[in-house]
Formats: C-alpha cells, structure tokens, sequence
C-alpha cells in the first residue's frame, strides 16, 4: 500500500499531469452530454429493424444482469486499476471521451430500429441516462473493454481479462437481441481506430504512462 500512496504522490504532485487529468475528467463529462443527447436523438429518430444472419437464427435471451450489471462491475474495476496504476488516468479518460464522442457522431447518423424481440431490460434512474435503444451502431458494451485492452496491452493478465470482457459483452448483446451482429463486428475495428486517434491527440499523455 505505501508503494501505490508513493507512486500517487509522485503523480499528483506534478501540475502537468494534474491539469492533464482535470482535461480529461472536463472532456469526459462532455462527452457523457453529448453521448445522452446522442442517444436520445437516435432513439427518437430510429426507423424499422432489418433483418440479421445472427438475430434471426437465435432465440432472445435475458441478459440483463450481464449488459447492466456486468457494466457497473466493470467501471468498478475500471476505477480500481485506475487507483493501482495512477499514471494512466489521464490516458484513460481522454481515451474514453472520445470514444463517447465518435460513438455519438455514429448513432447519430444511423437510424435503424432495435430488433423487436430483444430483451426487456430494467431501466432506473441512473442507467436511464446510458440505455436507450437506438443506439446501436457501434456496440459500446463490447468496444470500451477492448478499448482498455489496447491501453493496457503491455500487461498480459489485464489484456486478457479485458479482451474477455469484450468478447463475452458482444456475446451477450447479441443473445439479448440488443445489438446487429455488424454492432459488434463493427466495434472492434471502430475501437482500434479511436484507440489511434487518441494515441496520436494525446500523445504526451499516451507517452506518459509509457515510462518505467
């Protein structure tokens, strides 16, 4: 524990990377509004569901607790790591914004309907603000953990762990009936590019948690 209290004092004590993490948080929260009014939009505007090679040959399932809870346990985690290695969260969180943002632009300009048989999902008031049906294009739940595996590819174990998040998030949206196959085929490769673009915009911060 002294070792994680020391590497935190060491980072925070810099004004760098403290100006660098109040961006990302800034830019994150901006682009959680921008994700919602996104959502929103999408959801208002989607037209009539299409036919797909995997929805259409396999019963919807309940998948609830994975597509819903499944993500709080992985922001949890998230948030965890985050606190063991400290010199990532300006990375993370930038990284995560403009994830958010390009999903939005996406959503925003795809307007296909859910699949009318997916599953019923328990919405309250905090995932109200996350969930809204005609966000399809590309698959979130499936592109963020993949994007934390590129992030943290240097460590075996968590790029693993996150790959298998990734995977086994697609799995379940498409059980559930909640995402296209292309939603999910899709993120993969949507999520690299983001996960470039962002090593390229921020570089320093990319180099930063690079350094022994």
């Amino acid at each position: 524990m002294e070792g994680i209290i020391g590497k935190h004092r060491v980072h925070w004590s810099q004004k760098t990377f403290l100006v660098s993490v109040l961006v990302g948080f800034l830019l994150l929260i901006a682009s959680l509004i921008i994700n919602y009014n996104a959502g929103v939009y999408a959801t208002e505007h989607a037209g009539p569901a299409v036919t797909d090679i995997v929805l259409d040959n396999v019963p919807a399932m309940n998948v609830d607790f994975i597509f819903l809870d499944g993500a709080i346990i992985f922001i949890s985690f998230l948030a965890l790591l985050l606190f063991f290695y400290p010199k990532y969260i300006p990375f993370v969180l930038k990284s995560t914004a403009i994830f958010f943002i390009i999903r939005s632009i996406s959503i925003s300009l795809t307007h296909i309907g859910p699949s009318p048989d997916q599953s019923p999902l328990i919405i309250n008031s905090i995932n109200k603000f996350f969930v809204f049906g005609g966000d399809l294009f590309f698959s979130g739940h499936t592109g963020l953990p993949f994007l934390m595996a590129l992030i943290f590819w240097d460590k075996k174990k968590l790029r693993y762990i996150f790959i298998l998040a990734s995977l086994i998030a697609g799995v379940s949206v498409l059980l559930g009936h909640l995402h296209y196959s292309i939603d999910v085929f899709a993120a993969f490769f949507m999520t690299y590019g983001i996960f470039r673009i962002s090593e390229y915009v921020f570089k320093n911060d990319y180099n930063y948690l690079k350094q022994d």
